[in-house]
């Protein structure tokens, strides 16, 4: 089997447009409504969406004038993403399939973002390598490459926001179909995702699951100011502190 560099792309593959049926991605425009009140951004910025999907956050902020660039590693999202910037006539807009672990902008951008899980968080689990006819499971990866990247393509006096699932939620809200491991702080979930014609497949999801110290550390690693983590929701990224009620968490850094 080919690699496909991620476990992320099959899923992807299978969802397609119906990714934008499931409730979390419904709170598009409160989310950027957020974003802009954090930051203080004005039309004309230049904003960089890392792990975009199908680019519902990239095309909303276009939408407001900003300039956008959208990278994902599903070519399935991608494809989608150009098509909708399309059909709206946004040409201050533009998607490119990328790794969020490597990327390669220097300091282009006001605002760098990694939300919903887009690449932030998806690092864990297994990842298919072909050899000869044989396949393999590589060893667990870390988020930091992603947030370095991030962190190397914001601009000095910019902003990298980055969401991610809380640990607390996850250990307190523990559904059963879900496992989590205590070492390496992933969740794994089993369940069944279905695509536009309602075909079903099984899946497995793995998400890595933070603590706001965790964030704060890991921004500093990357050479990162974190200047808030707050308890959030996807719909709902109030500047409210972290609870062990709140399913996620939003880290806002400056570089």
């Amino acid at each position: 089997m080919p690699d496909r560099g991620h476990w992320f792309e099959d899923v992807a593959d299978h969802l397609g447009l119906a990714y934008l049926r499931y409730s979390f991605t419904k709170g598009t425009i409160a989310e950027v409504d957020s974003l802009l009140e954090l930051t203080g951004l004005e039309p004309g910025a230049r904003i960089l969406d890392v792990g975009c999907g199908p680019g519902r956050h990239a095309l909303e902020l276009a939408a407001r004038g900003f300039g956008v660039v959208g990278i994902d590693i599903s070519e399935t999202f991608v494809d989608l993403a150009r098509r909708s910037a399309a059909d709206r006539a946004l040409d201050t807009v533009s998607f490119e399939v990328a790794d969020g672990r490597s990327l390669r902008f220097d300091r282009e951008f006001d605002l760098v973002v990694s939300l919903c899980q887009g690449a932030f968080g998806l690092t864990g689990g297994p990842r298919r390598r072909s050899t000869g006819d044989a396949e393999r499971t590589c060893s667990i990866e870390l988020d930091e490459p992603v947030l370095a990247g991030m962190a190397a393509a914001a601009r000095p006096g910019g902003w990298v926001v980055v969401s991610a699932f809380s640990a607390y939620f996850q250990l307190r809200f523990e559904e059963s179909t879900d496992s989590f491991d205590a070492a390496l702080g992933i969740n794994e979930e089993r369940t069944t995702i279905r695509n536009v014609d309602g075909e079903e497949r099984a899946v497995r999801l793995w998400t890595t699951c933070y603590t706001p110290r965790e964030l704060r550390l890991l921004a500093r690693t990357v050479g990162l100011t974190p200047t808030a983590v707050y308890g959030v929701t996807p719909g709902r990224y109030r500047a409210d502190p972290p609870t062990t009620d709140c399913p996620e968490f939003l880290l806002v850094a400056r570089p």
